[in-house]
């Protein structure tokens, strides 16, 4: 294993454990004060605490460690080495954390903000290649002996652990969790993404020199030229994608409204940009080869 290697795997289970601190850290500050059941191991330890007063670190490493061992004889080697220390570090880290107190009870802000904390938190493990255990594992394990998909096997386990939320607490906990799962969700797939201010430009013009030129000495980005036919004309025309910045897609916009206004011009969000100019340097003049 080369140097550039091993750095890369020890920045990996050092984003696994940053994120299970944060997921740690969400659960004692936002969650359980609030008495918000968001679903999965975390969910049932809150419910098991305002029931039976059961200490939350030691009901989700008791939960945990099993489901851990039935993840890693069931699914094999999608549960390694990131995912036990997930699987661990957060009831760690709550048990820590347990004396923590900023006085915060409100359902809807811990709703919200323990949400975001908590997509930010498995964000972050799941970039590190980890995961944190828990009910994903039961869901994991549905995935494979049923037709259910990923994203629906989780739901219907979280959804069981709201919906006993609202016979052990009551609706307005259960609806406030709900609003939590899905503030995670959402959060993740920002991290995940890494969603970026950037724009894809789709124009559809009949004038591709021009358009063309406007791009590269406007704004100094590179595109590529799709030949297309008009569905309504049947006429020939070239379709650029360009990928831009933020405040280069307002000038963009702005210069194609003055110059090439006969021009069909789609603005989209953009996720993730790998390549020259964005993720890699540009390509300047005598570097193109």
């Amino acid at each position: 294993m080369n140097s550039t290697s091993r750095f890369s795997r020890i920045w990996e289970y050092i984003m696994v454990i940053f994120g299970a601190t944060l997921v740690g850290l969400a659960y004692n500050i936002f969650l359980l004060p609030a008495k918000i059941a968001a679903g999965g191991v975390s969910g049932v330890s809150t419910l098991l605490y305002e029931s039976f007063q059961w200490n939350p670190a030691l009901v989700q490493a008791t939960i945990n460690i099993p489901l851990f061992l039935l993840g890693l004889w069931i699914l094999g080697k999608d549960f390694g080495v990131k995912t036990l220390i997930g699987t661990l570090f957060v009831p760690l880290v709550i048990w820590l954390t347990q004396g923590i107190d900023i006085n915060l009870h409100e359902p809807m802000l811990g709703a919200i903000y323990g949400g975001i904390l908590i997509g930010v938190g498995l964000g972050i493990v799941y970039r590190g290649g980890g995961s944190t255990g828990g009910t994903a594992a039961i869901a994991q394990v549905l995935k494979k002996y049923t037709s259910l998909s990923s994203g629906f096997s989780q739901l219907l386990v979280d959804g069981i652990v709201v919906l006993a939320a609202a016979f052990i607490l009551n609706l307005e906990l259960a609806l406030f969790a709900l609003i939590s799962i899905y503030v995670t969700s959402k959060v993740i797939d920002f991290v995940q993404l890494q969603t970026s201010p950037t724009k894809l430009v789709m124009i559809i013009t009949e004038k591709e020199e021009e358009v063309q030129q406007i791009i590269r000495d406007e704004i100094d980005r590179g595109l590529t030229k799709v030949k297309s036919l008009g569905g309504y004309t049947n006429l020939e025309k070239t379709m650029i994608l360009c990928v831009v910045e933020q405040s280069e897609a307002i000038y963009l916009k702005k210069i194609l409204q003055e110059q090439e206004p006969s021009s069909f011009v789609i603005f989209l969000n953009a996720s993730e940009i790998l390549g020259r100019g964005f993720s890699m340097d540009k390509f300047h003049g005598t570097n193109i080869k």
